[in-house]
């Protein structure tokens, strides 16, 4: 295990709410003053030597990959490979699950995620859109508005100019411009999912999560938002998870390969679907399993 290691414990206060902490294990200064340095222009994140514990449970084993900015990255592998599991620690969506204890290092921009950057600021800037469409039960104007106002954006100006450009920004604001106070919960699964990608979006992000969130789509929407997603990667860094082999060669610049906790391989995404270095990873793009 490298130094810049950090440990999570969650632990259990009144009430029965629970406090995920995050501590430094031996050598973990040592190794901040090592990575201290910008990460390399071209990543925008960096995993090293991830290892990730749900209680006894050893759920990611010695990952690392890069992120580079810009770009597309799919995470492929069979269900329960660990590919989803990756996606929430970017962001610490694995702090709500107790007993889950991570090892190793995330650098976002060169600065650790679990020790240097707070946790709402992080999910601030590497934002999430789900596997099902979640919006809020409340109008397409106020789901979108709702994480700046949580922010401290109050006035109204500011806030209409945030929802038109989200909304353009996820290729649904031509269909919603006039249903603007309309319920969410009203629109199709495809509309409720853009409108979720809008809602990340509105954040202002620099990393989108985006996990299986065309698997329960049909063709057209899925369609529709892998056009958005080449669109997305000019101004953000793009990570997916999908279970689809063709839209992980249509959308993903590169592409990483997850089997039982481990990255088998990462790189180009052609090559890793033309000419792959590893067995499994062939048997696996050319449908031998999973």
């Amino acid at each position: 295990m490298t130094s810049g290691t950090m440990e999570r414990v969650t632990t259990r206060e009144a009430a029965g709410a629970t406090r995920t902490t995050v501590v430094p294990s031996a050598g973990a200064a040592a190794g901040a003053g090592a990575a201290g340095g910008a990460a390399p222009a071209a990543n925008k994140m960096v995993v090293s030597d991830l290892n990730l514990y749900y209680k006894e449970f050893h759920a990611l084993k010695d990952v690392s990959l890069t992120f580079p900015e810009n770009q597309v990255t799919a995470l492929i592998g069979p269900s329960g490979c660990g590919k989803s599991t990756l996606l929430k620690s970017l962001n610490r969506m694995n702090d709500l699950v107790e007993g889950c204890r991570v090892e190793g290092s995330i650098m976002l921009d060169g600065s650790d995620a679990y020790r240097d950057v707070e946790v709402n600021d992080l999910r601030r800037r590497v934002g999430m859109v789900f596997q099902q469409p979640n919006p809020f039960p409340m109008s397409v104007y106020d789901n979108v508005a709702f994480g700046p106002r949580t922010h401290g954006i109050k006035k109204r100006a500011e806030l209409d100019e945030i929802v038109e450009q989200s909304l353009r920004d996820a290729a649904i604001w031509d269909e919603l411009k006039d249903r603007l106070k309309k319920n969410a919960l009203g629109l199709s699964g495809g509309q409720q999912q853009r409108l979720c990608i809008a809602r990340a979006l509105a954040v202002r992000p620099e990393v989108l999560l985006m996990d299986e969130s065309t698997s329960a789509l049909d063709p057209i929407s899925t369609a529709k938002i892998e056009e958005l997603v080449a669109e997305l990667k000019k101004s953000y860094t793009v990570i997916m998870v999908t279970h689809n082999m063709l839209q992980a060669l249509r959308v993903s610049d590169k592409t990483a390969f997850f089997l039982l906790g481990e990255m088998v391989e990462a790189g180009d995404t052609d090559t890793i679907f033309t000419t792959p270095s590893d067995p499994r990873t062939a048997d696996y793009v050319a449908g031998r399993f999973g």
